[in-house]
């Protein structure tokens, strides 16, 4: 399984939480690229529920991590 922030972006917005099924459904109907329909077939299916994006990517960055207070430089 291999993210990128554009690939993951696709699924930022799915209704979560979501299993497996409910994520590739919503993939497949918002005409993400197979790709990201790829990644998310590569799931583990124990019929997990996920919660956020950061469950399928641990290192998902937030929007925080692209901004910096300029009184720390």
């Amino acid at each position: 399984m291999y993210w990128t922030l554009e690939l993951a972006s696709k699924i930022e917005d799915a209704p979560w939480p979501a299993t497996k099924e409910e994520l590739l459904d919503y993939a497949n109907r918002i005409g993400a690229p197979m790709e990201v329909i790829e990644n998310l077939e590569e799931i583990e299916d124990d019929e997990e529920i996920f919660e956020c994006i950061e469950d399928l990517w641990p290192d998902y960055p937030t929007k925080d991590d692209f901004f910096f207070n300029e009184e720390e430089y």
